[in-house]
């Protein structure tokens, strides 16, 4: 009698990171431009009504934005899936935002030069709960460069803080990025575990 050997189902061990930031940063393309998947997107578009309340200084073409939240997913390996999930950047919609952090190992906070007040939040957020995060800055066009140094200091994160600059729209840019909150968490958990 022939034995039968039987496979192992292997189930992948599942990594969630947020990525959040301020209203227009690109949290939607950078999430959009890396995801393996078609994106899960909960955008609406912007209204005559809500630009008393939404700031479009600098994105002036902005017409969509995210009401709930975007959500992506990578296969690293066989062994580990990446799940992303974009943050709304609007005050209105920041009582989501512990509910989307829950069991992330860590976060983008995604900046843009033009408008670096709007990463304030996201950093506070991400330090009073203690998940480890890194400072991504998106380069637009025609924004200003600065230095790492001159970006710390209009942010005022410590130099423990990783930065990154990046493009969301460009997919090998992005994995960049999350490959160093990967390696920053990871960094955390070994501090911790010694």
């Amino acid at each position: 009698m022939a034995s039968v050997q039987s496979e192992e189902l292997l189930v992948p061990a599942s990594v969630k990171i947020v990525v959040a930031g301020g209203f227009g940063v690109g949290k939607t393309t950078l999430v959009g431009a890396v995801s393996e998947i078609t994106p899960l997107r909960t955008e609406e578009l912007l209204t005559e009504a809500g630009t008393q309340i939404d700031d479009l200084a600098g994105v002036e073409g902005k017409t969509t934005t995210t009401v709930a939240l975007d959500f992506g997913r990578i296969t690293i390996n066989p062994e580990v899936v990446l799940y992303l999930f974009g943050t709304p950047g609007q005050d209105r919609f920041w009582f989501m935002w512990d509910e989307l952090a829950y069991g992330a190992i860590g976060a983008v906070v995604l900046v843009d030069t033009r408008r670096l007040d709007g990463g304030f939040g996201a950093i506070d957020f991400f330090e009073r709960r203690g998940i480890p995060f890194v400072i991504a800055v998106n380069c637009f066009e025609g924004s200003h460069s600065y230095t790492e140094d001159e970006l710390r200091g209009a942010l005022d994160v410590a130099d423990t803080v990783p930065m990154v600059l990046c493009d969301a729209r460009d997919r090998e840019s992005c994995k960049t990025v999350l490959a160093r909150v990967i390696e920053h968490a990871m960094s955390k958990l070994d501090h911790a575990v010694a």
